[in-house]
């Protein structure tokens, strides 16, 4: 069993700051990126056979940008004070201005895309629907009924311009929770100019496994079969982002060793002492080598399509088990040593409390329940015109 404290550690470092919370916001936004960075590859670059997780991709990314805010207003304690940061804007503070860049993301990128994508669709449902949903999906219209070819041209261009510039506000969204922790100077485990970049490639990793594993879920659920020329083609986009995020780790690694300074003998101790489970078995070996391997087996090998699926499906999860580690290595394992860089303190998760194991979970099921309203209110799912579209890869 580890000892709770050693060596040389200040009074006010005996207890973490940021607890599991803070985890889960890093992790939450990662898959609003990687979502609707998914969703951009079909609607931008015309990758066509990822047509049937498209509005998927982009319903999963508004759920769980929804959701990601709450934990770290939950962590704060007086969540009704977040909007004073619109209200008197701090422009030296990079919290204040994500308040900004999350509204920006919402209610212009997200839901103006989401309109402009459904509005033939919703203004059908308010001629088809009867009862309540009817004036509901009437409002949803917002007025706008013309479903004239030249109209739906318009919606077409409008959604494709707001995705071009959406791109960008994905990147920021995620590239700024990597900014801030690289930012800290006073901290050698999370100052790093590389921190944003790792952050948002292992966001899209996350996001793009995540997606794939509702989308195979959805179909199950449904039961539908599952489009394989669609997860082949999002099994080989995993593989290139994995890559690169892989990458970038390894080379923040390099560097640090590369560059031997005062605190990397703490670094070490924490690695081997503290971290060598949640970093080295269950980030690097089971949430990324081994989906790594599982995707070039299934993709590139020679299997039937019932086990591609199995194997796909194991290795979305392991992913999100990585990437969670990865998540938790980072908040949790710089708080983990002293300012004094000669000693190291511990962090047991609780139960119960706001901090607490029950409520993360809530925070994590949270997003899928309003994704669940969403995929009832919006159904993503491809007609047979639309399937005929999309072009099989082999």
């Amino acid at each position: 069993m580890l000892e709770p404290f050693n060596g040389y550690i200040y009074p006010n470092e005996y207890f973490l700051q940021w607890e599991l919370l803070i985890v889960l916001y890093p992790y939450l936004t990662g898959l609003v990126a990687g979502a609707f960075i998914l969703a951009s590859l079909e609607r931008v670059f015309h990758v066509k056979a990822l047509l049937p997780v498209y509005r998927l991709a982009l319903l999963s990314a508004l759920a769980f940008l929804i959701a990601a805010p709450l934990p770290l207003m939950a962590h704060l304690g007086h969540p009704e004070r977040a909007l004073e940061m619109l209200v008197t804007p701090h422009t030296a503070s990079a919290m204040a201005m994500f308040g900004f860049v999350y509204a920006w993301y919402l209610l212009v990128v997200l839901l103006l895309e989401i309109w402009f994508d459904y509005r033939a669709d919703i203004v059908h449902l308010s001629n088809t629907k009867t009862g309540v949903m009817k004036y509901v999906y009437k409002i949803l219209t917002l007025g706008a009924t013309d479903v004239s070819p030249e109209a739906l041209r318009f919606d077409e261009k409008a959604g494709r311009l707001i995705t071009i510039i959406g791109i960008p506000s994905a990147f920021m969204l995620h590239g700024y929770v990597g900014f801030i922790f690289g930012s800290i100077k006073a901290n050698p485990w999370w100052s790093s100019v590389l921190m944003p970049i790792v952050f948002l490639f292992s966001a899209i990793v996350s996001g793009m496994a995540a997606v794939l594993l509702i989308y195979m879920v959805a179909s199950w659920a449904r039961w539908k079969p599952i489009d394989m020329a669609c997860v082949n083609k999002l099994a080989e986009f995993l593989l290139y982002a994995m890559l690169v995020d892989f990458t970038l780790e390894i080379l923040d690694f390099i560097h640090r060793l590369y560059e031997s300074e005062e605190s990397i003998h703490i670094l070490s101790q924490l690695i081997s002492d503290r971290l060598f489970i949640s970093l080295i078995i269950t980030q690097v070996l089971i949430g990324g080598l081994l989906p790594l391997f599982g995707i070039l087996v299934g993709r590139y090998g020679k299997f039937p399509d019932e086990m591609r699926k199995m194997l796909y499906f194991l290795v979305g999860i392991l992913i999100q088990v990585g990437i969670f580690s990865m998540r938790w290595n980072v908040v949790i394992g710089g708080q983990m040593f002293s300012k004094s860089l000669r000693g190291l303190t511990i962090y047991k998760v609780h139960l119960m409390g706001i901090e607490g194991l029950l409520v993360s979970i809530g925070f994590l099921i949270l997003p899928l329940a309003v994704l669940f309203v969403l995929l009832r209110l919006l159904p993503p799912w491809l007609n047979e015109k639309q399937e005929e579209e999309a072009v099989p890869v082999a």
